[in-house]
């Protein structure tokens, strides 16, 4: 552990979380914009569904840690919603499991501590096209929009049920103009526009929830931010600057 202690961001789920720090993802997007205000700490696994998320749930988030996250960011889902595969192998999760996954999961979240604030982000659609092309018959298909629609459902009513803040990536994804063609590298998986938009849809949460203290990256203290005679010489030649705030982002569009 190094000093000084920060506020702690984890963002637990499959490889749509794994993958959040490549490409511009959106975990770096938060891991940059968080720079000097908090840790963004990954937990993320590819291939995961909600079954092995529960079975680690008390390894990954011990309820006698001296130091509690503020924010965890959860995902699990997409895997989850595969159909079931002949040899009763692999990812699926059959939905009123899913439901009572997810349900353990945030209460095992919100039990940690008072401060602790969660964020769900429901499965995203995907672009069968782009995963399958010709080549896959359609019988052969695990992985569908119809499916992944139906676990983003409830998901979302769930996190209705027990006041856990929600995304809906189902619907967020499909605002954006030709969204098949543009969020996906693979038809699953999220390219720097994709990501860009799951960013905006986090932040957007975080900005208007009634959280005290706010999390909002542009609220928090920045760390060492004091002005101090070692930072960059000023324009006049006698002064400094202050660049602790400074983001090298275009800051409007994340605000």
């Amino acid at each position: 552990m190094v000093g000084p202690v920060r506020p702690q961001f984890v963002l637990f789920g499959s490889s749509i979380v794994q993958l959040s720090y490549s490409l511009q993802g959106w975990g770096a997007i938060l891991a940059h914009l968080y720079a000097r205000k908090a840790d963004i700490i990954l937990r993320g696994y590819s291939g995961w569904n909600s079954r092995r998320a529960v079975q680690v749930l008390d390894e990954i988030f011990p309820k006698n840690a001296t130091e509690q996250p503020d924010l965890v960011i959860v995902y699990f889902g997409g895997n989850d919603s595969l159909l079931p595969h002949p040899s009763g192998l692999g990812q699926h999760v059959p939905l009123q499991e899913y439901i009572e996954n997810m349900r353990k999961i945030g209460t095992h979240l919100k039990s940690l501590s008072k401060k602790t604030r969660l964020i769900f982000l429901s499965a995203p659609p995907v672009n069968e096209a782009q995963i399958y092309g010709t080549s896959v018959p359609l019988g052969q298909r695990l992985r569908n929009n119809e499916s992944c629609q139906k676990y983003s459902e409830v998901c979302l009513k769930l996190c209705h049920e027990m006041n856990i803040k929600a995304i809906d990536l189902w619907s967020a994804l499909q605002k954006r103009g030709n969204w098949r063609d543009v969020c996906f590298t693979d038809g699953i998986h999220l390219t720097s526009e994709g990501s860009n938009i799951v960013a905006k849809e986090i932040l957007k949460v975080i900005k208007e929830a009634e959280w005290e203290p706010c999390l909002h990256w542009n609220s928090m203290p920045t760390e060492y931010g004091e002005d101090s005679p070692y930072d960059p010489v000023g324009p006049d030649g006698k002064t400094t600057v202050n660049v602790s705030n400074w983001t090298f982002l275009e800051t409007k569009e994340w605000d």
